[in-house]
This record gives C-alpha cells, sequence and structure tokens, in this order.
C-alpha cells in the first residue's frame, strides 16, 4: 500500500478536530519535550523508504519530539572524557536517561492521535536495526529538519538554532493530517568545527546534500570502531566531540 493510498483512506484534512494541532504541541511540553513540529515526510519519500521500508512508507506525517541536552555534561566532554565519572555521567543523563523519556512522551502522543481518530506509530529514539549501514528503521534527524527545527550539519548530526545539536529526537509517524513545517536552509556556512574536533576524521567535510549518501559526508563505522576501541578501555565510552564543539548552542570556551 503506498503512502498516498493512505492519505485518501485516512479522515479528510476538514474531518481533523479543530484543537488538535493546538493540543499536540501543549501535550509534548506538559511531557517534558522542548522541541515540537510536524514534517511532511512526502517530501523524502524515496529515503524514507530505503531506510526504512513499507512500514514506516505508509505515513505521511511524523511528529518530531526533541529534549535539549544539559550544557554542564556536555561541556565537560572536551576536557573529561577518559574519565569513568564524565562518561557514566553522560550515559546516564544524555542518552539512558533521556531516551526513556521520549520514548514514554512518543507512546503518549500516539494514543493522543490513536484516540483522536487517527492511525500512529512511535519509532523508538534509539534502536539499531541495520548493523552494517548502522541505522535505525527511521531517521529522527530527518524528521526534524523536514518539520523545521533544524538543519542537517556537516556531522550529520541536526543542528537547531536555540541548541545546536545539544538535542535528542524522537518520531511518531501517523497519518493525522496535521499542518507540517517547512525544512530550514543549510546554517553551517564554511564552519568545520565538528570536522576539526573528530578525533577518527569520521566527519568528512562536505556540507549536506540530500541527493548525497551518508557515506559520502560522514564514516559511520570509523565512528562505531572508535568508541569501541574507548570501551575496551574503560567502563562506558564517550566521544561527543561534535556535539561539544559546534559553535550552535556552545556556551563554554575551550
Amino acid at each position: 500500500m503506498s503512502g498516498s493510498e493512505v492519505t485518501l483512506i485516512s479522515p479528510p484534512a476538514d474531518a481533523l478536530p479543530m484543537e488538535l494541532h493546538e493540543k499536540m504541541p501543549r501535550l509534548v511540553r506538559r511531557l517534558g519535550g522542548d522541541l515540537y513540529g510536524v514534517a511532511d515526510l512526502t517530501l523524502a519519500r524515496a529515503a524514507v523508504m530505503d531506510q526504512g521500508g513499507i512500514d514506516v512508507d505508509e505515513y505521511p506525517r511524523a511528529v518530531s519530539i526533541g529534549i535539549r541536552l544539559m550544557d554542564s555534561i556536555i561541556d565537560q566532554l572536551p576536557q573529561g572524557r577518559e574519565t569513568r565519572a564524565v562518561g557514566v555521567t553522560y550515559h546516564t543523563e544524555c542518552y539512558e536517561y533521556v531516551n526513556r523519556r521520549l520514548d514514554d512522551i512518543a507512546s503518549r502522543v500516539a494514543s493522543a492521535l490513536q484516540n483522536a481518530g487517527f492511525r500512529a506509530l512511535p519509532i523508538p529514539a534509539s534502536e539499531r536495526i541495520d548493523d552494517q549501514r548502522i541505522c535505525a528503521m527511521f531517521s529522527h534527524k530527518l524528521a526534524a529538519h523536514l518539520a523545521g527545527l533544524g538543519w542537517i550539519g556537516r556531522s550529520c548530526l541536526l543542528i537547531t538554532p536555540q541548541y545546536g545539536p545539544r538535542v535528542r529526537w524522537i518520531s511518531v509517524l501517523t497519518d493525522a493530517p496535521l499542518p507540517a513545517g517547512e525544512p530550514m536552509s543549510d546554517g553551517c556556512g564554511f564552519c568545520r568545527h565538528c570536522v576539526d574536533a573528530c578525533p577518527v576524521k569520521a566527519i568528512k567535510g562536505p556540507a549536506f546534500r540530500e541527493s548525497e549518501p551518508r557515506e559520502s559526508r560522514y564514516d559511520a563505522l570509523a565512528c562505531q570502531e572508535y568508541l569501541e576501541e574507548l570501551g575496551g578501555r574503560k567502563e562506558r565510552a564517550v566521544c561527543g566531540m561534535c556535539i561539544a564543539f559546534c559553535p550552535h548552542g556552545r556556551k563554554k570556551r575551550y
């Protein structure tokens, strides 16, 4: 079944409860989300289909939700990423706990959409399904970009105007005809802070181009192998240099 067919059998736009598009961002914020947006997935249907297949291609919209990471933790990374204390704090607070919070918010948002008469599929915050390509079934960064919450930088991270890359994301796929945002244009310019900061040069330097594969900008395997190497030397491997050194959202000078 194609995305267009699903749209036809979904409740028409004029059947959308007038308060739903206002209720959703309020719900997200009440549950602890910092950023909310809606993506029109038909703008990137080929990419969505290539990564997740027909199971995700059935949905023409994605609700994108972000939680801001703690600056006090990110700012420790350049000087302390080799220490056990910083690694444990980063993994616990900026990864494990934030992912649980995002999963909880997405589940509640999906329930609200279903109760309003629409289909909804929450995508876990961090669950890899393809070890060869090192990717999940759906790109949360792509959804946030299409929702107008930021742009995809040289690091392949989603860069927000407010917080830079210091945000973790989750998505809820749906057929609810919620008003979608517009993709934000690139804001990196000639900046190469993330490229220069990467210890294994996994970030190659070219700016994001929708027509080019991720591999032209980012070597995910090199990044993973570096973290595995660090993990062999200490309990919690952590890098995060591309997050810490991005000028967007950075508060501390190193």
